[in-house]
């Protein structure tokens, strides 16, 4: 298993060893507008518990969810569709930064709220139908920090990572085909982590 704990980032290195192209930017605001786009987020969008359909039953996370994006957006995953949000300003000022930083575009932005640690992902890839095939996923994280794992889907290598609070990381190229990825959860972390993905919708 490959781990990142201690490395130094070079948002132009590829953090997996193959089938695909991670890269990490590290924190890409300073600790007092992180924490002002934290604060922003918390208190401005409406979230709400994610549903999903297991097993042909509706369960209710504990973690919150919201979905944004451009006029009239469906979305649909894990039996559910939802329909977009439209964009805040607060949340069109990040996506700007994001596509400056990337550059690459995104017309949707799906966003978690885990309020600690006990509240984490599963392995799982964004493979769904509507997103752009082999498009940039850009991830932003406000908060507690949290180990990040990607998981080759054949080979089973592990790459792992920690999230900062102010970071980005970026998913692209055939990521999603061949490697999962997961929050865990975590007994150490207290405090309240908020996720940003960006992403392009194309079947709208």
């Amino acid at each position: 298993m490959q781990n990142l704990f201690d490395q130094i980032f070079d948002p132009t290195k590829n953090l997996l060893p193959k089938d695909g192209t991670v890269n990490y930017y590290g924190k890409i605001f300073t600790k007092e507008e992180a924490d002002a786009c934290f604060r922003i987020l918390m208190s401005e969008i409406p979230w709400k518990a994610d549903q999903a359909v297991i097993f042909g039953k509706l369960i209710e996370t504990k973690r919150k969810v919201a979905w944004f994006g451009d006029e009239n957006f469906e979305y649909s995953y894990s039996g559910r569709t939802k329909q977009a949000l439209i964009w805040t300003d607060a949340l069109l000022d990040l996506k700007k930064i994001v596509e400056i930083k990337t550059r690459e575009t995104y017309n949707s932005c799906l966003l978690n709220l885990y309020h600690d640690g006990s509240e984490g992902m599963a392995y799982h890839s964004d493979g769904e139908k509507d997103l752009k095939k082999n498009g940039a996923i850009a991830s932003l994280s406000f908060g507690a920090e949290r180990k990040f794992s990607f998981k080759h889907k054949t080979s089973k290598e592990k790459v792992e990572l920690v999230l900062e609070h102010g970071s980005l990381l970026v998913m692209k190229d055939e990521t999603q085909s061949h490697w999962l990825h997961r929050l865990p959860p975590t007994t150490k972390v207290a405090e309240p982590r908020i996720n940003l993905t960006f992403r392009t919708i194309e079947n709208h």
